[in-house]
Formats: structure tokens, C-alpha cells, sequence
């Protein structure tokens, strides 16, 4: 799993079926990223929707925030809207668990619990690995940004 300092591997991922959203092009925005197993699992649909709640807090530490599953857009798509979030999904469908594998976060057919918190310059300042089982809630995610805000 990449750490604090590393650079966060670039991509491009489907968003919906007619958005993609490549992370380089949020140069100058504090990213967020939050890999998660599966859509429609208990854990995960109570993780995205603290998150979904949590918004208006990341976005004052200049934060864009984006889940990420090996769930296909499609799938995406129907979850974000029964789940009414306020912010993309990824789709890390093709090739499968491709972006997963760049942060060391894929394991036996799909993504972990894992959180990255990034700098505007593309550096990796925060990441934790939670249990599979368990909603790592967005503490650790604040104090990540609070810092970054600190030191900027």
C-alpha cells in the first residue's frame, strides 16, 4: 500500500458512462480517495454515506472526494442515485481492480478499505488500510487535511 510521500499513481476512470475523471487534472485541489469493496454492501453503503455528509467539511480543506470500487459504472450509477451522494463513484472495472493494484489495495477480486488523502501537488499526505469489515469513518481523513492546512 502507497504512504505518505509517495506520488499518487495517475489515472483515468469512468465517473458515469459519459465522465471520466483523471486525477492529474485535480492539480491545485486536495483529493481524497476512498477504495471500498463493493456497491450495495451494508459497511460500504453506511461508509459513502457519512462521506456524502462529511462534503461540506472536505470541501473547506479545498478537497475533492471520490469513491472507488471494481463496481462497473453502471452500477455506480444506480447506487449514487438509490444512495442520493453528492460525489463520483470510479469505476475500477476495466481492467479490473488496474488502479486498486497502482496503490496496493487490491486483494482477491477487489478493492480494500483503503483511504488516500492527497496534496494539491499530487503527493500522497495520508493513507490507511481499515479493515475490510469495518467503516474507517472520516476522523483520520480531517486530521489528514487539517495538518496539510497547518503546514501550507
Amino acid at each position: 500500500m502507497l504512504q505518505k510521500g509517495n506520488k499518487a499513481p495517475d489515472f483515468t476512470l469512468a465517473a458515469s458512462p459519459d465522465k471520466k475523471i483523471t486525477l492529474s487534472d485535480l492539480r491545485g485541489k486536495n483529493v481524497i480517495l476512498a477504495f471500498y469493496p463493493a456497491d450495495w454492501s451494508p459497511v460500504c453503503s453506511d461508509q459513502m454515506a457519512l462521506y456524502n455528509e462529511m462534503l461540506r467539511f472536505f470541501e473547506r480543506h479545498n478537497a475533492v472526494l471520490f469513491g472507488i470500487s471494481v463496481d462497473g459504472e453502471w452500477c455506480h450509477k444506480a447506487f449514487a442515485k438509490d444512495r442520493n451522494l453528492h460525489f463520483d463513484l470510479l469505476a475500477d472495472f476495466e481492467p479490473k481492480g488496474a488502479v486498486s493494484r497502482q496503490y496496493g489495495v487490491y486483494k482477491d477480486g477487489v478493492s480494500q478499505r483503503a483511504l488516500f488523502v492527497i496534496d494539491d501537488q499530487g503527493v500522497i499526505q495520508w493513507s490507511y488500510l481499515s479493515p475490510i469489515g469495518e467503516n474507517p469513518g472520516a476522523d483520520g481523513i480531517l486530521q489528514a487535511l487539517e495538518t496539510m492546512a497547518k503546514t501550507a
